[in-house]
Order: structure tokens, then sequence, then C-alpha cells
């Protein structure tokens, strides 16, 4: 009986570390072939001869966009990590989605000329701090838990700002400049909505083994790393093309 419980406890841990490993896969697949806020050579020249109002391919693109970010999924997976009420869920997704629509729309539509190999550092940043917000490093090291939904939203704003600064890159035509903008928002929320389904798919039946909180630490330091990678390469960026 000993035997079998030792198996099947092993099997079940093997399964959890399964899980683990799919979710971050499942995370990071699109950075084989898309970097973080990048528009691809393709959409880059179909935005720029486009040439009024295209609603449907403005969607699709930001859908696009959402479902190959893997920054912003690796926040949204840090912010949902602990999250186990649907309503819980939706009012952090709806303010992250609050912070990074205002920051995009209004980016573009009014030109803002920031750096972006700074704020996509502070995007890399936002994966760190979500990863050790999860760990309770803040209320170890300073006795204090920061405001989560605040945090959400601040960092929602810098996401939201690092695709405009892309966007920017390439000269969009003025005519129908606001109807597509809004079209690509809401294209950016169906792939959001699409990847956190996903998310929480693979969450629901982790979340079920008995092995999850033993591995959940060890996921969010693998996130938190990822982070930090990102932090270096854009900070490599900045200094080397300067």
């Amino acid at each position: 009986m000993h035997a079998v419980q030792r198996g099947w406890g092993g099997l079940a841990m093997r399964q959890s570390l399964l899980l683990a490993t799919l979710i971050l896969a499942a995370l990071g697949f699109s950075a084989t072939y898309a970097a973080a806020h990048n528009v691809t050579a393709g959409d880059a020249g179909y935005i720029q001869q486009i040439w009024g109002v295209k609603l449907i391919p403005f969607a699709y693109l930001g859908a696009k966009h959402m479902v190959t970010g893997y920054d912003h999924i690796l926040f949204l997976f840090g912010v949902v990590f602990f999250l186990y009420r649907a309503k819980h869920v939706a009012t952090y997704v709806s303010i992250f989605a609050l912070g990074h629509s205002t920051t995009m729309l209004a980016g573009v539509y009014f030109g803002w000329n920031v750096n972006a190999y700074i704020v996509d550092a502070i995007i890399g940043l936002s994966v760190v701090y979500k990863a050790l917000d999860n760990l309770g490093a803040y209320q170890r090291w300073f006795g204090f838990q920061p405001n989560t939904k605040l945090a959400t939203l601040i960092f929602g704003f810098f996401h939201g700002l690092g695709l405009a600064t892309k966007i920017l890159d390439y000269d969009i035509p003025q005519d129908g400049l606001l109807p597509n903008l809004l079209a690509f928002n809401v294209g950016v929320e169906i792939g959001q909505m699409l990847a956190l389904a996903m998310i929480l798919i693979v969450m629901g039946f982790w979340r079920k083994s008995p092995f999850f909180w033993k591995h959940a630490y060890t996921v969010n330091v693998m996130m938190m790393s990822a982070g930090f990678v990102l932090i270096g390469y854009q900070l490599t960026g900045l200094f080397t093309t300067t």
C-alpha cells in the first residue's frame, strides 16, 4: 500500500511539474517569433499603407499583439496567480485593461515621444514586482503590503505606453486614426481574454494538484528571473544605442 501511495505521489508530483512547465512554456512561446511590443514587418507595412477607417484589420492586429506579447502575459499570469474567485480576476484584469488602454490610446493620439527601452525595462520590472509580491517578499522585507490594485493600474499604464512607443515608429495615417486605434484596443482586450482563458484553464488543473503550493514558489522565482532578463535586455539596448 505504501509503495502504491509513493508511486501515486510521484506521479502527482510529475504531473504538477509538467503543468507548471506548460504554463511557463506557453507564456514564453511567443518570444520565439516576436519581441515585446514588436510590430512585425508585414503588419508595419500594412499600417503604413492603409488609409481611412479599417476596424476589423486593426482589431485583428490588436488581438495578435496581445496574444504574442509575452511580457504582457507574464505580468497577467502573475496578477491572477493567487486569484481564485472570478470577481477578483475580473477586477484586476479590468484595472490592468484600463491602464493599458489609457496610455496606448493617448500615447499614439497625442504623439508622446518616450524612450522605448526605458518603458520596456519598466515593463520587465512589473514582472519582477509581481513575482516578488506573490512570494510575499515585501511583507518579509519591509513589513507592509503594497496596494496591489494601484500597482496593477500603474504598471498597466506602462504596458500601454510600451505599445504606443512602437506604434509611433510607423507613420499611421491621420485619416481614421481614432476609430482605428479604438478598434486596435478592442482587439487587444479580445486577445487578453483569450490569453487569460488559457492561463486559467491550465491553472485550474494545476491548482488541483497536491503539489501546487510546493511548486508555486519555484514558478514565481522563474517568473522573476524572466523579468530580470527582460530588464537586462532593454537596458543593454539603451546603453549600446546611445
